[in-house]
C-alpha cells in the first residue's frame, strides 16, 4: 500500500462525474454476465457494471442506491491510473448543494466511508484503497471562495448544475447564507423542458448528449 495521502476531489453530479482530470457521465448499470470488452467496466464484490453510459435517473438524495458509491470508485480509480497508482490511502473531497450541506453532509460521509479498505477492478485493472477521510464542501461557495477578497461590494454567485442552481450573495466579502437559495432548475430540467418542446413540434426527442454539444459548442 502506497503510504503517502492520495487527495482526490471528485464532483458528483447528476449528469456528469468530475474529478480534476476526468469527465465521464453518470451513468452505471449492472452487466448479468462477465463482459467481452472491459473497456469503463467496474468489477466489485463479484459483479460488473458498465460505467458512464446513459445518465442515473434522479433522486432525492445521492445515497439511496449504491450508484454513487459505485460511480465514486470509478472515479477513483481514473485519477489513480492517471497517477500511475493502483494501491493507495485516498482523502476525497467532494460537494453537496449548498442549502442541503447541513441536512445531507454526515449521510454523505457515512455512505463514502461504510467500506475502510476497497478491492475493485476497472478496466480489468485490480486496485485496493483505503478510505483515510472524506471531506464535504458546500457547491458554489467552494467554487469561488479564494476568489472572494477580490470580489467587490455586493456580488452574486450563481452555480448552475445538473440539478440544482446555487444562488449564494457575497456582501463586503462575505457570503450572506441567510439569503442563499438552491433551485432544483438546473441543466437536466432544462433539457426536459427542450425535448417537450421536441415532441410537440417535432414528434421525437433529441439525445442529452446533442443538446448539450449545442449549449457547450453552437452544433451537434
Amino acid at each position: 500500500m502506497n503510504n503517502k495521502l492520495e487527495v482526490i476531489g471528485i464532483d458528483h453530479g447528476w449528469s456528469m462525474m468530475k474529478t480534476i482530470s476526468q469527465v465521464f457521465v453518470t451513468g452505471v448499470k449492472e452487466i448479468t454476465t462477465t463482459p467481452a470488452l472491459f473497456g469503463d467496466v467496474l468489477e466489485y464484490e463479484g459483479k460488473f457494471y458498465k460505467v458512464g453510459t446513459v445518465r442515473q435517473e434522479v433522486k432525492d438524495t445521492k445515497v439511496e442506491d449504491d450508484s454513487f458509491y459505485l460511480l465514486t470508485l470509478a472515479a477513483v480509480a481514473k485519477e489513480l491510473k492517471r497517477r500511475g497508482l493502483a494501491e493507495s490511502k485516498v482523502f476525497l473531497a467532494v460537494g453537496l448543494p449548498l442549502t442541503r450541506f447541513g441536512a445531507e453532509k454526515n449521510d454523505f460521509i457515512k455512505y463514502l466511508t461504510k467500506n475502510k479498505r476497497v478491492s475493485f477492478k476497472y478496466e480489468n485493472e485490480p486496485y485496493h484503497i483505503e478510505i483515510d477521510d472524506v471531506a464535504v464542501f458546500p457547491q458554489c461557495y467552494a467554487a469561488v471562495v479564494d476568489k472572494i477578497p477580490a470580489m467587490a461590494k455586493k456580488t452574486l454567485i450563481v452555480d448552475i448544475g445538473s440539478w440544482t442552481i446555487d444562488i449564494m450573495p457575497v456582501i463586503n466579502k462575505s457570503p450572506d447564507e441567510s439569503k442563499c437559495v438552491t433551485i432544483p432548475k438546473g441543466l437536466i430540467t432544462c433539457m426536459r423542458s427542450i425535448n417537450e418542446q421536441c415532441v410537440r413540434q417535432l414528434n421525437g426527442e433529441v439525445d442529452e448528449s446533442e443538446i448539450q454539444n449545442i449549449m457547450r459548442y453552437g452544433r451537434s
